[in-house]
């Protein structure tokens, strides 16, 4: 077994602290999973708006929100208008191929004042007919093992089987440690797997992994492998099979290749229909932000 450590990136985006662990230069995907943002834990001050994301467009991916504290309006150009709160995913695809795109937009409800969530992105499988789409799961499988809690968020683990819609096979689980214990993941063959610590500690292939940092694992041929967490510990596993194609990321864009990234920046500076019904944004105090050009040597 292979076990690579990955470190955050971490900025503060509006008060909120946000720790990046996917993509990287060294790692750019696990599986399918092509973006992995840790926001928060952030308490905002009494006179701030909170998170405030103006209408922003997306290609060729799902936008996978997992909600731990605080609650977020989503709303986008299908016409869905959504609420999401703790132990509860939002799923919105885009769509694949250069005509189908999605645009959305994310706002703080009025009088909360607390954020933490995972911000995650999977690259849809482009040569697939995809088309945009947005989904809700208010309730996912959750259940506890000695001394440890887990939900899952999409795929299976053991006899527990999520409702989020796959277009790749994928695991998302989420796991807290009440106390010090050893568990088993097993591995399926070929696949990636990764696990982001969201707060105390783990062991993972004789390494140790801290809050914000994402452990990589390649598996080979084992069927399993373990992760050892200490009491009070808080992670995400994440797996899932590579695609069979390249995967390029710039801003909220994913493709297969440069000039794919910059059709889809001009069609959205240029207001194209590709991405749906323009959000009316009135009386929310949002914008519609400006995709940048795409830089010459991205590859």
């Amino acid at each position: 077994m292979n076990t690579e450590k990955l470190t955050a990136k971490t900025k503060d985006v509006g008060g909120i602290p946000v720790a990046r662990l996917l993509p990287q230069g060294s790692r750019r995907t696990i599986g399918a999973w092509c973006f992995l943002d840790h926001a928060g834990p952030a308490e905002f001050a009494e006179n701030s708006d909170g998170l405030q994301v103006g209408s922003h467009p997306h290609t060729n991916l799902q936008t996978f929100t997992w909600m731990l504290s605080g609650e977020v309006w989503h709303q986008d150009s299908l016409g869905f208008r959504q609420l999401i709160r703790p132990k509860q995913v939002n799923l919105m695809t885009a769509g694949t191929g250069g005509a189908r795109g999605i645009a959305h937009t994310e706002q703080t409800p009025e009088g909360i004042k607390q954020l933490h969530a995972v911000q995650l992105w999977i690259a849809l499988p482009m040569h697939k007919e995809i088309d945009p789409d947005f989904q809700h799961y208010p309730e996912l499988p959750e259940w506890q093992e000695n001394g440890v809690r887990y939900i899952l968020t999409t795929g299976c683990f053991g006899s527990h089987t999520a409702p989020t819609a796959q277009h790749s096979p994928l695991i998302g689980l989420d796991i807290q440690f009440d106390r010090a214990a050893r568990i088993s993941i097993p591995a399926q063959a070929g696949w990636e797997y990764g696990v982001l610590v969201i707060a105390g500690s783990i062991k993972a292939g004789g390494q140790t992994f801290t809050a914000d940092e994402l452990a990589f694992i390649e598996t080979a041929d084992a069927r399993s492998f373990e992760l050892e967490g200490e009491a009070g510990s808080h992670i995400m596993l994440l797996g899932g099979e590579p695609l069979p194609h390249p995967t390029v990321v710039w801003w909220n864009f994913v493709a297969d290749s440069r000039e794919a990234l910059q059709q889809a920046v001009t069609d959205w500076n240029s207001g194209s229909r590709r991405f749906g019904t323009e959000i009316d944004l009135g009386g929310t105090g949002l914008k519609r932000l400006v995709a940048p050009e795409v830089p010459q040597g991205l590859r």
